[in-house]
């Protein structure tokens, strides 16, 4: 005859039970909520592999996405910003950009230069949203401009990719809004000069970016979902007092509206971009 077990009255941990997950190793989708591995994330280009929501992506790895390997060659590397206004809010401008430079390893929130897609040389820049939220201050602005005008001089293809969510940035003042008119006015000798011009806008772009050389492309194409416009849809909703409209200000309604011409998922930029400058490039 058997003899009678009693159940354990305590329980016992698997041993992976008490085992802690390292910070970081999980992400939450800002699409679909769902739990993702970051590796997976990030070998998929920033990409949620359950409902294709784009993250923002790094300015040195979208060039890695988008040029040719070891290819690009960065132009105006030493420039630094200046505190023109000795502006302070929470702290001085200068300790500002001190920190963003040691967390980003930016010196600024653009990169120019020349590079290759699918062997086509042309003349690159990109602005980082983790840099201050890509504002455009006026190291920004002078590079964007000195790198159109080389594109003018040099009679090369010009793309920009735009993720500046600050606009121009207001801790230089009047000398960040000047940089509007700076790179529409580079952008409009290169148009009369016949050059070609692709900006690609990926979220987040707004306020000044988006009402200077981010709009003025001969081909303007989004990454899906981007925030895209001058203000915010709820300051814009505050300000007018009217319900906008279901998706105003993303890629879809813009599209739609005709402000820009293709959305381009991250994983097929590369090849759109270079089917574009086939057209152009003899």
């Amino acid at each position: 005859m058997a003899a009678n077990r009693s159940a354990p009255t305590d329980h016992v941990p698997l041993p992976h039970a008490s085992k802690k997950v390292p910070e970081g190793v999980w992400m939450r989708c800002d699409g679909c909520s769902a739990t993702l591995f970051r590796k997976e994330v990030e070998r998929n280009r920033n990409v949620c592999p359950q409902c294709d929501h784009h993250f923002t992506r790094a300015a040195r790895d979208r060039i890695a996405d988008l040029l040719d390997p070891d290819t690009f060659e960065e132009w105006y590397a030493d420039l630094r910003p200046a505190d023109p206004l000795s502006f302070n809010d929470r702290r001085p401008y200068p300790d500002r950009v001190a920190a963003e430079q040691q967390r980003t390893g930016l010196n600024e929130a653009a990169l120019v230069g020349q590079g290759f897609i699918k062997g086509i040389r042309l003349v690159f820049g990109i602005t980082d949203s983790g840099f201050i939220m890509g504002s455009m201050g006026s190291v920004v602005g002078e590079k964007l401009t000195r790198a159109i005008e080389e594109a003018t001089r040099l009679r090369l293809p010009l793309v920009i990719v735009s993720g500046s969510g600050g606009g121009a940035r207001m801790h230089e003042g009047i000398f960040s809004l000047m940089q509007m008119a700076k790179t529409s006015a580079a952008l409009a000798r290169y148009h009369a000069a016949g050059g070609f011009f692709i900006s690609v806008l990926t979220h987040p772009t707004m306020g000044g970016v988006a009402a200077s050389f981010a709009s003025l492309g001969d081909v303007i194409l989004a990454e899906p979902r981007a925030l895209i416009g001058f203000a915010g849809p709820k300051v814009i909703q505050q300000t007018v007092r009217v319900k906008l409209p279901e998706g105003f200000q993303r890629s879809e309604f813009l599209l739609e509206h005709g402000f820009i011409d293709r959305i381009v998922h991250r994983k097929d930029l590369r090849s759109t971009l270079a089917q574009l400058l086939n057209y152009v490039t003899p």
